[in-house]
C-alpha cells in the first residue's frame, strides 16, 4: 500500500496550486491507508507538455520501477495532462513501470469499463478546458491590441497608465539618459554597469542593473 505523488502546476492556470494538491493527496492517502514514499513536482509545466518536458514525472516513472510503489497519485486527473494523447502516453508509461494512475478525488479510479470511459471523458474535458483558456487569452490580447493597449512586457522607461496605455516612467527615463550619455563618453557596457551601481541605480526588482539590461537600453536607443 505505497504510492508516489505527482504534482503539476501550469503556467497559465493556477486554481489548484501545489499546496492544495498536496493536501488533497495526503487526505486520500490517510483515508486509504497508503504510504506516500516520494513527491515529484513539475512547476510551470503546461498540461499539454510531453514527457520529455516533465523532469519530475520522468523521475517519478523511474522511481516507480525502483520502489515498486504500484501507484502514481495525482490530486485530479487533469494534473496528469490536459491533452488526450499526452494523458494516454503517461498512462502507458505508468503501466509499463508496473503501476496505475490514481486520482485523489476518486473520479475515474478502477479497472471496470465504466472507469476507463470516465478517464477518457475526463481527459477530453481537460483538453477542452485548456483550449478554452488559450482561446480566451488570444481574444483578450487581440482586444487589448485593437484598443492600442500594451500587450506583453512593459519596456524599461515606461509604465502602464490606468487606461492600459504606455506612459513614460520619469525616473527610469533619467536612467536611460544617463546610460546613453555614458556610452557616448566611450564607456563599455561593463563600465556603465559599475558606474550605475556606484550611483545606487537599481532595477524594478530593487537590484543593480545588469549588463543585459544596459544592453537592451542601448539597443532601444
Amino acid at each position: 500500500m505505497r504510492a508516489l505523488a505527482y504534482l503539476r502546476v501550469s503556467t497559465d492556470e493556477q486554481r489548484l496550486g501545489p499546496e492544495a494538491q498536496r493536501t488533497a493527496i495526503e487526505a486520500w492517502a490517510a483515508r486509504e491507508g497508503v504510504a506516500i514514499v516520494g513527491w515529484f513536482v513539475d512547476q510551470g509545466v503546461s498540461g499539454g507538455s510531453e514527457l520529455d518536458a516533465r523532469p519530475a514525472l520522468v523521475e517519478a516513472l523511474t522511481q516507480l520501477r525502483v520502489t515498486k510503489a504500484g501507484r502514481l497519485l495525482v490530486a485530479k486527473r487533469d494534473r496528469l495532462a490536459r491533452e488526450v494523447a499526452v494523458a494516454a502516453l503517461i498512462d502507458r508509461a505508468v503501466h509499463k513501470a508496473g503501476a496505475v494512475v490514481v486520482s485523489a478525488d476518486g473520479v475515474g479510479n478502477g479497472t471496470a469499463a465504466e472507469d476507463s470511459l470516465m478517464r477518457t471523458m475526463l481527459d477530453a474535458i481537460a483538453a477542452y478546458e485548456r483550449a478554452l483558456i488559450r482561446q480566451r487569452t488570444r481574444l483578450a490580447l487581440a482586444e487589448r491590441k485593437k484598443k492600442g493597449k500594451r500587450v506583453g512586457t512593459v519596456p524599461y522607461g515606461f509604465e502602464l497608465a490606468a487606461d492600459g496605455l504606455l506612459t513614460k516612467n520619469e525616473p527610469e527615463q533619467v536612467v536611460i539618459a544617463l546610460v546613453r550619455r555614458l556610452r557616448a563618453e566611450g564607456l563599455s557596457q561593463r563600465a556603465i554597469v559599475s558606474r550605475l551601481a556606484a550611483e545606487g541605480v537599481v532595477s524594478r526588482a530593487g537590484r543593480p542593473l545588469q549588463q543585459t539590461q544596459v544592453g537592451r537600453i542601448l539597443h532601444a536607443a
